[in-house]
């Protein structure tokens, strides 16, 4: 302490006393945990984040374009009519029952569409967002997947068509409906695992930015979406289902079709698996090389 005192002859003395010392405050980092308990609650705390990058994707998805939203509608209704053409007209192969094929087609489109456009989307999202993910921690978990929410955003819109397609063709669903939601979820699973692996590995490589596009058409035509998984002979069916949306595009076609698509159990159980080893291995490596982004992208 320092006290100042003036003199007889003007002048200022200075008397010094005992100094205080402030007590010492240990340094504060903010670093990823590596608990996984521990990251779930900081994504639960980050959830402002998410729904924040949830609208803000949504808001600028078709701004800018001529016909806005209605490009949700046009890409699955065109794929069909092109599906419809090829496969039920030029092939001959036959639908589910009486199901008119046009119907058929639409009820796996929508999952496949929801499917490869929120894989598309999710294995860019950390590339996008390098200034947010450079400077500032947050559970990078949240990037990824605030893509395939709006991707199910685009899915709510697609639905809208086979509602109107139904209403067209006077087909009304059964009971089998109230369990699309399950599907639904199953579905969100299904795009969840192999877009928080590809996402971690663009991160790092990024070829992965050329081959998802093929991955994605390669796909759309070994997945039972412009014919019925049925038209599978025997033991293949069940080897079939090694293709994960094998198992969902049955499952919504049952939803929504009814009766007059079947559901093959032991292929939807060995689809369910690969959904599940997909999860668990996409949310494994991305975590693995989560506290790596921020220096290599």
């Amino acid at each position: 302490m320092v006290d100042i005192e003036p003199s007889k002859s003007g002048a200022r003395s200075v008397r010094r006393g005992p100094l205080k010392t402030l007590p010492m405050r240990e340094p504060i980092i903010i670093e990823p945990q590596p608990r996984d308990r521990q990251y779930w609650l900081d994504i639960w705390q980050y959830r402002e984040l998410f729904r924040i990058l949830s609208w803000r994707d949504l808001s600028v998805r078709y701004k800018q374009t001529v016909i806005g939203a209605s490009w949700a509608l046009i890409r699955p209704l065109l794929t069909m009519v092109v599906f419809t053409i090829i496969f039920g007209r030029l092939a001959r192969l036959p639908s589910d029952g009486s199901t008119p094929y046009a119907l058929m087609v639409f009820a796996g489109m929508l999952p496949w569409s929801f499917f490869s456009t929120g894989l598309a989307d999710a294995a860019n999202s950390l590339i996008v967002d390098t200034n947010l993910i450079s400077k500032v921690y947050f559970p990078r978990l949240i990037v990824p997947t605030a893509t395939i929410v709006v991707a199910f955003a685009d899915f709510l819109i697609g639905f809208c068509i086979l509602i109107a397609l139904m209403v067209w063709y006077r087909f009304l669903p059964n009971w089998q409906i109230s369990l699309l939601p399950v599907f639904m979820v199953a579905a969100f699973f299904a795009t969840m695992g192999p877009a928080l692996w590809i996402s971690a590995l663009n991160v790092q490589y990024r070829d992965f930015r050329y081959i998802i596009p093929f991955i994605v058409q390669f796909g759309l035509y070994v997945s039972p979406v412009g014919f019925t998984s049925s038209v599978i002979p025997g033991y293949w069916r069940l080897l079939y289902g090694l293709n994960p949306m094998a198992g969902i595009i049955d499952g919504f076609r049952w939803c929504i079709l009814g009766g007059e698509s079947r559901l093959y159990l032991p292929g939807l159980a060995v689809s369910a698996s690969v959904i599940v080893f997909f999860l668990w291995l996409g949310f494994r490596q991305f975590r693995k090389m989560e506290n790596s982004f921020a220096d290599l992208i």
